[in-house]
């Protein structure tokens, strides 16, 4: 049962009146985006280099990675819930506060556990997407909204893709905890916008809030995304991975159990069971896939040595900026892909952007004799995931309630977390195995990058036929 809004009272008469223009609104919760989902790609090109930086083993080190997708996986939907409940722009601006605390304890520190919990809490700011397109659906003009969210939407691969060679960069030239102390900078700036330029809305949900629900997901998330992202390290056939899967499985079906019995579930599964949100939701899974198999291994093949006969020996600055164009493809293709939707419908847009993610890959396979080619292949997958990521929240928006799309969209970008997370895992499960030999290095070889490619090809291909399952009546 769903809680009725109604306008709180602890939203002041200065924050009701506190309107900026659409292009403000739109240019200000976008710079946010791209920011927030920067901090995915903050630490890729010191990878490498981070057990000498903080003094532990390779293994352990990769948790600077993986605690950042685990928190920001756990806190995107309760941050969407809480956006609900008690404000979208006071959580929004919470989650800026935690980003700028983590990279200021990442940028202060030189060891494995300080590092952790600052990546930790850049993480948990994933949350400000989603939060940033239900503000968007609260505050714009109807006629704005469509394309302004499916700017914000994009902002998930945007942020990404710009970040790698700014990131590189900085890693190249300068200290490393210079990388933190610029995204803490960013933070601030970004923070000062949402709170000069960014109202609070006067939707909320008034509940209680879920504290079971929100410890039986996490508990359940964790032990799933662990397993996913640690399986090739610890073995997929370990008793330790074995065990998570079980642990994450029995507690999905005793949350799913209980959240059917909350009066206010921290995420409605009524409304997420929808065929219209369910099916939105198990493509998202796939594209988020799709998406990760270019991040992951196209920078690799650009700086594989020469002297493999596929590589180019490019450095990590290089790759990043030949990669570069792939964010301002998804940027530019996102209003397009908000026409397209008002025109054809979000359902048609994210079957056509899985379709031109499957035809990028195919390039990817029979294009790999220069960089260009490359790149002409980087920018095809990235034109199909900004036509896809766009649609996605005007599907899901025009089946759920206004009083649940921060949550819903929380939700949404979850299952695209989950895509990437398991991407990661199998990819590089591939490329570890797949390999050959030069001097006293084992590198992917030719075969495992095709064998990437057709993988995500087909995750792409899948998305087409979920998407194909979404109904567009006025009931789903």
């Amino acid at each position: 049962m769903t809680v009725a809004a109604e306008a709180s009272p602890a939203v002041t008469d200065a924050e009701t009146r506190r309107r900026p223009t659409s292009a403000l609104l739109i240019a200000t919760l976008g710079m946010v985006g791209v920011v927030v989902s920067l901090m995915q790609t903050l630490v890729i090109p010191i990878i490498p280099a981070l057990p000498t930086l903080l003094g532990t083993s390779a293994s352990n080190a990769s948790w600077v990675i993986t605690s950042t997708l685990l928190a920001g996986a756990v806190f995107t939907p309760i941050s969407g819930r809480l956006g609900d409940m008690f404000g979208k722009r006071r959580v929004l601006f919470a989650n800026l506060l935690s980003l700028i605390a983590g990279s200021v304890v990442c940028a202060s520190f030189s060891s494995l556990l300080p590092e952790i919990v600052g990546r930790s809490l850049q993480g948990a700011a994933v949350g400000a997407i989603p939060l940033g397109i239900s503000i968007m659906r609260d505050e714009l003009p109807a006629e704005r909204v469509g394309s302004a969210m499916a700017i914000m939407s994009a902002t998930l691969g945007v942020g990404g893709a710009i970040g790698l060679p700014v990131a590189a960069a900085i890693a190249q030239n300068a200290d490393w905890h210079v990388l933190f102390w610029s995204s803490a900078a960013l933070g601030v700036v970004c923070a000062a916008l949402v709170f000069v330029f960014v109202p609070e809305s006067p939707v909320r949900t008034p509940a209680r809030f879920d504290f079971g629900g929100a410890v039986g997901l996490s508990i359940a998330l964790l032990a799933l995304l662990v397993a996913i992202t640690k399986g090739a390290d610890w073995g997929w056939s370990s008793a330790s991975i074995l065990s998570l899967f079980g642990i994450s499985l029995v507690v999905f079906l005793g949350w799913g159990f209980f959240e059917l019995r909350q009066r206010a579930p921290l995420v409605d599964l009524r409304v997420s069971a929808r065929p219209r949100v369910l099916f939105t939701n198990m493509a998202s899974i796939a594209v988020g896939f799709s998406l990760y198999g270019m991040s992951l291994t196209f920078p690799q093949l650009l700086m594989a040595p020469e002297q493999t006969g596929y590589g180019f020996g490019l450095s990590m600055v290089s790759a990043g900026l030949a990669l570069a164009p792939t964010g301002l493809v998804m940027m530019a293709l996102s209003p397009v892909s908000a026409r397209l939707s008002a025109a054809r419908g979000p359902k048609l847009t994210l079957m056509l952007g899985s379709a031109v993610i499957a035809v990028g890959y195919l390039c990817a396979v029979l294009l790999m004799n220069s960089v260009w080619e490359i790149m002409l292949a980087a920018v095809i997958v990235a034109g199909g995931v900004g036509l896809a990521y766009a649609a996605m929240p005007a599907l899901i928006m025009g089946a759920v309630p206004i009083t649940e799309t921060a949550a819903a969209n929380g939700l949404n970008s979850l299952m695209r977390s989950i895509g990437t997370s398991t991407s990661s895992a199998v990819m590089s499960v591939v490329l570890a195995h797949m390999t050959i030999s030069l001097g006293a290095h084992l590198l992917p070889s030719r075969d495992g990058f095709h064998t990437t490619f057709f993988i995500a090809m087909a995750a792409a291909i899948v998305a087409i036929a979920l998407t194909a399952c979404i109904p567009m009546g006025k009931k789903d």
